[in-house]
């Protein structure tokens, strides 16, 4: 049976875009299906019959229902171990659940000030203590993490994993807002941006017609 994934506007739903591109990079093969967000009660009951928090992204397994991203990803990793979604590595792993962990729960000013929005000039813009303390956290992550793994491979921990996935948005959030990022973190960058699940996805997102005013705020 084909897995469903149930996703957000591609321009704008970074939740969205952590499952797919892990999926996509794992070639775990799926069928997409897109409700448009806010876009009315329908799509919006679309989105409650699949998704009890009625959010995306949410993942159709048969008769098993999970929604919430980095719970896709666990389950994507159990259920298809052969993929390697998480390191080899127990050390390795326990470190990518936990940046992953942390990227799920925290950097709440970076989100708010710097919503996903693919098609906005890329600028810079003035940002809170707040969020230039988080814009300062990821970028050491992403060093450490390179620091550590950079002789495997160009991912956060050499080979493409479901760290990189959940950090995916990220990397659109600072390039769209022109955030000044140190050497490593630009390559970095540039590994993600060339990795073609990302690049498929951004493609998809910038093809997209349908503007959400509340996300344009900025």
């Amino acid at each position: 049976m084909t897995l469903k994934l149930v996703i957000g506007n591609k321009n704008y739903s970074s939740w969205s875009m952590r499952p797919w591109v892990a999926m996509k990079a794992a070639g775990i093969a799926f069928e997409e299906i897109l409700i448009p967000l806010y876009s009315g009660p329908a799509d919006k009951q679309r989105i409650l019959d699949v998704s009890p928090a009625g959010k995306v992204p949410a993942l159709i397994d048969g008769d098993v229902t999970v929604w919430d991203s980095l719970a896709i990803i666990e389950y994507l990793a159990e259920r298809f171990p052969e993929t390697r979604l998480w390191p080899e590595d127990r050390a390795a792993r326990a470190h990518a659940r936990s940046i992953s962990a942390e990227m799920h729960s925290g950097f709440a000013a970076l989100r708010g000030e710097c919503g996903m929005n693919l098609h906005r000039p890329v600028k810079a813009k003035p940002l809170s203590e707040a969020a230039r303390a988080d814009i300062a956290r990821v970028q050491r992550i992403w060093t450490d993490c390179r620091a550590r793994h950079g002789a495997e491979g160009p991912f956060l921990f050499g080979a493409f994993s479901a760290a990189d996935a959940m950090y995916a948005p990220v990397v659109h959030r600072f390039r769209v807002y022109a955030i000044d990022a140190a050497p490593v973190v630009r390559d970095y960058m540039a590994a993600m941006m060339a990795q073609p699940a990302f690049a498929e996805w951004t493609a998809a997102g910038l093809a997209e017609t349908i503007v959400i005013a509340r996300l344009e705020a900025d």
